[in-house]
């Protein structure tokens, strides 16, 4: 009888376990943030795209705030309450800079001394609950400007309009603009031993390979009457858009299985992904098929995350795969 009963407590101590997903929690700033999609608004952070890159065995919970520093997101107890929800064997991704840089008292760290204090206090906490700390450093802001126009707060870049910044000059060749900030992760990940991704050095590659004109396509950057959402233009050289928060988190998904090889096997890669909550390319299914079908010579696989959704009627002889995740259902 005892035999009988190990058995029955090992096969559902595997059924148990088989059913756990793990997962990635992320904190940092707007560059990786969650957005607010409703009228048509186009800015995405790369980290409400990294779900499109992993599949159901890993679940994406995306902390990350607009204006936040390492500082005011421990203050705010948000930390706290990321901590609160974790458990043994999930990963925390750290990213901050951009707004630890800001001259706020509230927000300023410095770094080589209070911004690595509290990205060490991170990777600390992060380990005392039994999770796998992550640390980034920030990705680089689209700077080819040969005199910087001066900026303060990467947050009020959202009440600009594209007059606001024209006249700017650009050169070739993209310019740092985080200086030490971009290093000190580096360091704290080195001194405790801690995975470290080098997002600051995959984000410039990407920028400079593009260069000046086709990196403004990742970004919050368009003339006056290109997007709805933004009748006036903008010249937000911080934001993604859709497109480019797709790009980064498609690149940090890679650099994250480089980092830590379990990770591979939850890889995933679509071509077109609909979510109606704004982490894929499109919010509705006739989207995502329309551009399936324009591309009509190669295949093309959709993945839709949840929800319940009407089946397209298509022609006879399509390429179109559907992958549905997340619970999504045809009705």
């Amino acid at each position: 009888m005892k035999k009988i009963l190990l058995f029955l407590f090992v096969i559902l101590a595997v059924a148990a376990d088989k059913e756990r997903t793990t997962t990635i929690f992320m904190i940092g700033d707007s560059t990786m943030a969650n957005k607010d999609i409703s009228g048509g608004k186009q800015e995405r952070g790369w980290g409400m795209a990294l779900q499109c890159y992993f599949d159901d065995n890993i679940r994406i919970s995306n902390h990350a705030l607009n204006g936040r520093s390492s500082l005011s997101f421990i203050n705010e107890g948000r930390w706290d309450s990321v901590v609160n929800r974790m458990r043994p064997g999930d990963y925390v991704i750290i990213q901050f800079g951009h707004n630890d840089e800001k001259p706020k008292r509230d927000r300023h760290t410095d770094p080589g001394s209070t911004f690595d204090y509290n990205l060490a206090k991170f990777v600390r906490e992060t380990r005392e609950h039994g999770g796998i700390p992550i640390l980034m450093n920030a990705v680089v802001r689209r700077n080819f400007a040969q005199k910087p126009l001066k900026n303060d707060d990467d947050e009020a870049l959202r009440k600009t309009t594209f007059k606001d910044a024209k006249g700017l000059v650009e050169g070739d060749s993209l310019i740092d603009t985080h200086g030490l900030y971009r290093v000190a992760p580096r360091d704290v990940a080195k001194r405790m031993n801690v995975h470290f991704v080098d997002a600051n050095r995959i984000t410039h590659d990407l920028e400079q390979g593009l260069g000046t004109e086709a990196s403004k396509k990742l970004h919050m950057w368009f003339l006056p009457g290109e997007e709805p959402s933004v009748p006036k233009g903008r010249q937000d050289n911080t934001h993604y858009n859709v497109y480019g928060a797709h790009v980064v988190a498609r690149l940090l998904a890679d650099a994250l299985c480089e980092e830590v090889p379990i990770l591979k096997k939850y890889r995933t890669d679509a071509d077109i992904t609909v979510d109606r909550h704004g982490r894929g390319d499109f919010l509705e299914l006739s989207g995502a098929v329309e551009k399936a079908l324009a591309n009509s010579k190669q295949e093309t696989t959709i993945q839709i995350l949840g929800g319940e959704w009407e089946q397209p009627k298509l022609p006879k002889k399509h390429r179109i795969k559907f992958i549905l995740r997340e619970g999504a259902t045809w009705k």
